[in-house]
């Protein structure tokens, strides 16, 4: 008698219609025990205000110049930027001929701007001890960001094509700078991954005669198994394809292009699907919770297939597996054969989806 296969224990493969890949699911694996490097936990006793934090409010900066006394949001040009506007030109030389260089060493040049956004002048907050109000004001500040670097490369012909926010957050995702702030990296080219998410929706769109981000959310508010959180325009959500152990996506539930057609409401719905998803985070493993987050959508100024196909959405990839001090390490068989997990997403799913909102982890400090 043949056995039935069984998701929760047997090694599948799952396959990412976002970047065309696949990944190895080995749920079985959960049980093995972990003798490996483990994370030193976050400093739970952190200054409101750091005289010596290059971000706080009237601080000196590490370049000479001093930061206004701010109150709320705020923005300036990085100090140590990936990229620069005033640079030579590249000239690329192809002989025409095809030959061995012309095939295989390609080069650009890459002109832009990146940006540094304090997310609150309160040196000890992260988003999930923030308010939804002050979040609000966060994505507005991104929202006008955008709209500002979009009519700069209109009017000013700016170098600027695609603005990537992120924000790193914890030491072990590399976060220099503990006051609570994400980044803007603006550049005249749209980056690998997003680029690579593109190709998917068009083909996608040829395919079916739809959206790809459309068709998967009703797919997942019909299953529902790996949905955490959920609002009038948000879905929080597991998925299915997920690489680190916790990784989520913020996907919005209409099509909306960018941040730039946001309404009052929808800002307000992200504020809020923000802070309870990160909430969740630190409670799992009652610690500050790690993560590089980041919101893909449209091309500054897209049109045609840029603006059509695209549909806003976030993606949130923390690294810890199994407690505030165990992280997942993407090596050996992931970077030379493909990305692996253990936990399942609808397990995943089913464990922050089951912790309430309350920010347990500063209350039990």
């Amino acid at each position: 008698m043949s056995q039935e296969f069984d998701f929760t224990d047997n090694s599948h493969r799952r396959y990412n219609p976002l970047t065309d890949s696949w990944i190895l699911v080995s749920p079985h694996r959960a049980k093995r025990p972990w003798l490996g490097q483990q994370e030193t936990p976050a400093k739970s006793t952190i200054p409101e205000y750091e005289e010596k934090c290059f971000l706080c409010p009237g601080n000196k900066r590490v370049t000479g110049g001093a930061n206004p006394k701010y109150e709320s949001t705020y923005v300036f040009q990085n100090d140590f930027a990936a990229v620069k506007i005033d640079q030579p030109a590249l000239e690329v030389q192809d002989s025409g001929k095809d030959t061995l260089k012309d095939r295989l060493i390609k080069v650009q040049g890459v002109r832009g701007n990146c940006f540094v956004i304090c997310f609150s002048p309160k040196h000890n907050l992260t988003i999930p001890q923030m308010q939804v109000k002050d979040l609000y004001k966060v994505i507005s500040t991104w929202q006008q960001l955008y709209n500002d670097l979009s009519k700069q490369a209109v009017e000013e012909k700016k170098p600027f094509k695609y603005l990537q926010i992120f924000e790193n957050k914890g030491t072990a995702m590399g976060c220099s700078n503990l006051h609570p702030h994400g980044q803007a990296w603006c550049l005249e080219a749209v980056p690998s991954e997003v680029s690579q998410e593109f190709k998917s929706f068009d083909k996608y769109k040829h395919a079916h005669n739809a959206d790809l981000l459309g068709d998967y959310v009703k797919l997942e508010m019909e299953e529902r198994s790996r949905i955490v959180l959920e609002n009038d325009s948000f879905l929080v959500l597991v998925p299915y394809w997920a690489v680190w152990p916790f990784e989520t996506m913020i996907v919005a539930k209409t099509k909306v292009p960018s941040i730039a057609h946001f309404t009052d409401k929808q800002k307000d719905d992200l504020a809020s699907m923000m802070k309870q998803l990160t909430v969740k985070y630190d409670n799992l493993f009652e610690t500050s919770f790690p993560y590089s987050m980041g919101l893909h959508q449209a091309p500054l100024n897209a049109t045609g297939d840029e603006l059509n196909n695209a549909w806003f959405h976030m993606h949130f990839y923390p690294p810890l597996l199994r407690s505030a001090t165990v992280r997942k390490f993407l090596v050996g068989f992931e970077m030379l054969g493909e990305p692996q997990r253990d936990l399942t997403a609808e397990q995943a799913a089913d464990r922050l989806r089951k912790l309430d909102g309350d920010h347990h982890y500063t209350e039990n400090l």
